[in-house]
């Protein structure tokens, strides 16, 4: 059998995950919270069910769910969104990511990503049979060359991936970096898919969508998730918002990838979302504590910690434990210390030269500190 993507195995997420729990280690490695979501999202799910909303929802999106998302952002960017013609619900983020690269980009086109890339970008890039141009970000900010995106562009050039609050690099893009994207795709058929997922994970500033940016906007597909917005990895709903004429592409191929969302899901985020209007308003002060606990922890043992601008991970140099390779450093944490964490360097075509482990503090305040003693014990036995 002919594999159409012979290259690619089990994510690394999948893997460091299992290896922690076939160890029984502290998983600090893939992005999911440890601590309970709030009980009124269950009891509404409940609900939900017993009100027999079982059968299939309309494949765009439940009707009031879609509105609750309009109203959230009218509130975050200040826009008004047609709910009927540019949001769509979807399986979360990965849904919405590849079923918009299949509406925009097709064979014999290009993609440019930023290397660190999420991990699902290039496979959908690929599946759609264009062609992933890769401009790496260097620590330790991992922001834009935005000179070598321009050299970058081509006739050919139909999308640009950008992800901000990026995973797994933790930075940010300013309204600058956007301007600076919109003023080099003006008078280019191009359009641009912008990852958002962390949107309410930004520390110091308010974050920059490429919804509030008038010229991007009118390009653009911006990706969303209720799983981190609500602490629930599991619910795997997100949504798309776009203007009419590319949600209509995105459509075709959502109505024949996974058609409709779990319905009792979408109405208890609805009605989550009415009772909760302003929810995801207090998640950067939330996971900023968090952050910096984590910060201090892993400083305290011997990491140097680098500022993480947003998303629920940070970056830290091993340099002080190792000169060894990430993924051989992040074996050896795992198997000795009992302390999972995820390399960076899988995530580029071509990784610079670093000693950076990603770890998400999405976790209990005593699960970051139990993850902190076991490396302490660790460097203290070397």
């Amino acid at each position: 059998m002919r594999s159409k993507l012979p290259d690619v195995g089990t994510t690394i997420f999948t893997v460091i995950s299992r290896r922690a729990a076939e160890l029984g280690a502290v998983n600090l490695g893939q992005g999911f919270p440890d601590y309970d979501i709030d009980p009124r999202l269950a009891a509404l799910v409940h609900e939900a069910m017993l009100a027999g909303h079982n059968q299939y929802a309309p494949m765009p999106g439940l009707p009031a769910l879609r509105e609750r998302i309009a109203a959230k952002l009218a509130r975050s960017y200040g826009i008004a969104v047609d709910v009927e013609s540019e949001i769509t619900v979807t399986l979360g983020a990965t849904e919405a990511i590849f079923s918009a690269v299949q509406a925009l980009v097709g064979a014999g086109d290009e993609v440019i990503i930023f290397d660190p890339a999420y991990d699902s970008y290039e496979p959908a890039v690929r599946l759609a049979g264009a062609r992933c141009i890769r401009i790496p970000l260097q620590p330790p900010t991992f922001l834009p060359d935005w000179d070598r995106v321009r050299a970058a562009l081509t006739p050919a050039t139909r999308l640009v991936i950008i992800n901000s609050p990026q995973n797994p690099a933790c930075s940010c893009l300013s309204t600058g970096d956007l301007d600076a994207l919109a003023g080099l795709l003006r008078d280019r058929d191009c359009r641009v898919l912008s990852d958002e997922v962390y949107e309410h994970m930004v520390y110091g500033r308010a974050h920059a969508s490429a919804l509030a940016h008038a010229e991007l906007r009118a390009r653009s597909v911006a990706v969303f998730s209720f799983g981190k917005t609500l602490h629930a990895t599991g619910l795997r709903v997100g949504y798309a918002v776009a203007p009419p004429a590319l949600t209509t592409e995105l459509r075709k191929v959502h109505q024949f990838n996974t058609f409709t969302i779990a319905t009792p899901f979408q109405h208890a985020i609805a009605g989550y979302l009415a009772e909760r209007p302003d929810c995801g308003a207090d998640l950067a002060a939330f996971f900023q504590r968090k952050r910096d606990l984590l910060g201090s922890l892993l400083g305290e043992v011997g990491f140097r910690v680098l500022p993480a601008a947003g998303s629920y991970f940070l970056l830290a140099d091993y340099s002080s434990f190792s000169d060894e390779a990430d993924v051989a450093f992040a074996e050896r944490l795992l198997n000795e210390a009992g302390v999972a964490g995820i390399p960076l360097s899988p995530f580029y075509r071509e990784p610079p030269s670093m000693r950076l482990l990603r770890f998400c503090f999405a976790k209990r305040d005593e699960t970051l500190r139990e993850a902190a003693g076991r490396v302490m014990r660790w460097a203290n036995a070397k």
